[in-house]
């Protein structure tokens, strides 16, 4: 394992667990200069478990 990989290793982990804590993806765009295709991608790659789309004011539509 060379350097690259540990550092991608370290970045992976690191977004998983700020992921999993609650930061949005957006979030982590804005802290890591990536895009947010990448992180999303990253979030995947390290076996995160995704959240639904639309954040904590989300709501699910109820039949009328």
């Amino acid at each position: 394992m060379n350097k690259t990989d540990k550092s991608r290793d370290d970045l992976l982990t690191e977004l998983r667990s700020a992921y999993e804590g609650g930061a949005s993806i957006r979030t982590l765009v804005a802290s890591t200069g990536r895009s947010y295709g990448s992180i999303h991608s990253m979030l995947r790659e390290s076996g995160t478990t995704m959240r639904s789309r639309g954040g904590p004011n989300h709501r699910s539509r109820r039949a009328s």
